[in-house]
């Protein structure tokens, strides 16, 4: 029987951003796969200075740090890292995140993931929190993005909790107009593409002409990064064909092997 790996030959489009695609393409590439690259988001690290003294002011003060995205941890603590000299600055805080993926960027400093739901949502992490313990006139601090959901916040503020937000990264749609790979996507196509992102989907929703196939191109099955992704993609009417059991490299990868030994 052979070990090969139903990724050999295949082309898979990967959408991750330029910083963080490496990974997740080397180990697809390791497999047999043909990668291609095509960034439909790019991420700026960048923070309002005064929103970070005020927050950073006070930050022994939090109960609790909820991240929702591995570029949360990475912005956060890019900051932190230029404000002080010993993590024990961070204080007593718990550590709340959404997907594997984050939890491995906490773990990367050396901390202890304290709270992570099983579902890889920031409406689940919502439930968890609550079901930790009382809400009311708890000390959150919520790191976000630009385009990062207010479900989260809305939620504590609702049930009376402190809340505060620092917004650590941009995440931008990049125009692939004239990007070399896009225009071999469109002309060869692919047996999958991976939406890394909710805001991968809507960068593809919006440059849908710049990606229309040629005729004859091979037609991707569309794959999913985890739940909120996909929750995003069927609002956007783009049918699912694969997702990974949640937002991790591991996942996304086992659920396409899991598809091409089926098609």
């Amino acid at each position: 029987m052979s070990n090969a790996s139903s990724l050999a030959g295949r082309r898979i489009v990967v959408t991750r951003n330029l910083e963080t695609a490496s990974r997740l393409s080397s180990r697809l590439t390791e497999l047999g796969a043909e990668v291609l690259e095509l960034p439909l988001i790019h991420v700026v690290y960048e923070a309002d200075k005064q929103a970070t003294a005020d927050i950073f002011g006070e930050i022994a003060q939090y109960e609790w740090i909820v991240f929702t995205s591995a570029h949360g941890v990475r912005g956060f603590f890019k900051l932190f890292a230029n404000v002080f000299e010993d993590i024990r600055s961070l204080g007593p805080m718990r550590i709340a995140v959404v997907g594997e993926g984050t939890a491995s960027a906490v773990r990367e400093w050396h901390l202890k993931v304290d709270l992570q739901p099983e579902e890889a949502t920031a409406d689940a992490l919502g439930d968890a929190l609550a079901q930790e313990q009382s809400l009311d006139n708890l000390r959150v601090l919520v790191v976000t993005g630009n385009r990062n959901r207010e479900d989260l916040v809305k939620r504590l503020n609702e049930a009376q909790s402190i809340v505060d937000t620092l917004e650590v990264y941009k995440t931008h749609l990049t125009d692939l107009t004239n990007n070399p790979a896009a225009a071999v996507f469109r002309q060869q196509g692919a047996d999958a593409l991976i939406f890394s992102s909710s805001s991968a989907v809507q960068s593809f929703g919006r440059q849908a002409t710049q990606l229309k196939l040629a005729s004859g191109a091979r037609v991707p099955a569309l794959a999913s990064f985890g739940p909120q992704t996909t929750a995003t993609m069927k609002q956007a009417h783009i049918p699912v064909a694969i997702e990974a059991a949640t937002p991790s490299l591991d996942a996304m990868v086992a659920a396409l092997e899991a598809h091409f030994e089926r098609h």
